[in-house]
């Protein structure tokens, strides 16, 4: 798909927490190693991260944060920045990307406070606002507060559609409207930051805006 339409699809590589504790030390290894050689191919590392609403056991959450930081890692010998994933987990991975001294972070599908958000663009980290926003009371409270210079928009697809209904990326658009209707601008105001926003974080040049930031 990058290949096919290079000027409009761009691709992460990364693995969700969820899945870091079921791989060994080698399977790991190798599949870092296959980023590392499709270097030229993608644009961030990602999604990664916590998520301890489906990992429970000692033992694998002792793998899933060996993992998110051997992903953090990767993405500064790298020099790309991170996709974020972290359900239940946001004041924590907010402290491990720090500790890492991680330069361009967007935390994913943000489902967080108003304070934790306040605190990650106080870091200049980004938040990603995805369709729940259509929904929410406490996403559509964050993203009437936060500047719009460090969001970015998204759907989650396949999940979070509108009226619970299977998600399309077309439905970023309704991100961008709500979020206009909440920080008083126009569509196409919040459209063209948001965009360059994703543009400026993935390094992607300067295409048209896309309606959608990272979905």
């Amino acid at each position: 798909m990058c290949e096919k339409y290079p000027s409009f699809v761009h691709a992460t590589l990364g693995l969700h927490p969820v899945y870091a504790a079921e791989l060994t030390d080698e399977e790991l290894e190798a599949y870092l190693n296959l980023i590392r050689r499709n270097r030229s191919k993608i644009v961030g590392i990602g999604e990664i991260g916590l998520d301890y609403h489906w990992i429970s056991d000692s033992i694998r959450i002792g793998k899933m944060k060996k993992v998110f930081i051997d992903f953090l890692q990767l993405a500064r010998e790298l020099n790309l920045p991170v996709v974020l994933h972290l359900r239940n987990a946001i004041d924590e991975g907010l402290d491990m990307v720090m500790k890492n001294k991680m330069r361009e972070v967007v935390f994913h599908c943000f489902n967080g406070t108003t304070r934790q958000a306040e605190e990650i663009t106080r870091n200049n980290y980004y938040v990603s606002i995805a369709t729940n926003i259509l929904r929410s009371e406490n996403i559509q409270n964050v993203a009437s507060k936060v500047p719009l210079q460090r969001i970015m928009t998204e759907t989650d697809s396949p999940y979070l559609g509108p009226h619970r209904k299977r998600n399309a990326p077309q439905n970023v658009s309704l991100v961008v409207d709500k979020l206009a209707e909440l920080q008083g601008l126009s569509p196409t105001e919040v459209d063209e930051i948001t965009s360059q926003n994703a543009r400026r974080f993935f390094n992607i040049g300067s295409q048209n805006s896309f309606k959608t930031s990272a979905s």
